[in-house]
């Protein structure tokens, strides 16, 4: 878990890679406004200009990398994880737009370390709703819980899991 800073993402996720030698990495954020999960397929290079981390930073240049390519693509096998994620009942969906924020910045990170460093085969980022707190007001469409994030995110795992063994 990382504490929504650029400079704990840059320190802490290369010695991660160092120290565990992941097969996979799967990362999940918070989509506050978005009802069903997103499972992102690009990371774009950009940063956001109006929001400051949490330690109320923000990044003086206009992109990750700057001079890099627009967006990253992942080389999740997205669809697969995306219909694990809909065997769960949990609206699920493809995106290829996870934000400016730090959210998009660790997942741009995590394909960057994978094309470079080939140590991880697969790396995928899931935005997920906020969760129903309370009982469901009269009217209103059913919130996600958290066990019904649980099960989408657990079923993504076990997807990711699968197709990074059958590329071994």
């Amino acid at each position: 878990m990382f504490l929504t800073s650029y400079a704990l993402v840059n320190q802490e996720l290369p010695a991660l890679f160092a120290r565990h030698h992941p097969d996979i990495l799967l990362m999940f954020g918070l989509a506050a406004r978005t009802p069903y999960i997103r499972i992102e397929t690009r990371a774009r290079n950009t940063v956001s200009a109006l929001v400051p981390d949490a330690k109320g930073r923000m990044l003086k240049r206009k992109g990750i990398r700057p001079g890099a390519v627009a967006a990253l693509t992942g080389r999740a096998p997205f669809q697969k994880l995306l219909s694990a994620a809909r065997t769960t009942r949990v609206p699920a969906r493809l995106s290829r737009d996870a934000g400016t924020y730090l959210c998009n910045y660790v997942y741009w990170r995590g394909i960057e370390a994978q094309a470079r460093q080939r140590a991880i085969p697969l790396v995928a980022f899931v935005h997920v709703p906020k969760t129903r707190r309370g009982p469901r007001p009269p009217g209103r469409k059913r919130a996600r819980t958290q066990n019904d994030l649980v099960r989408a995110g657990e079923a993504v795992l076990l997807a990711l899991v699968t197709a990074a063994r059958a590329r071994r």
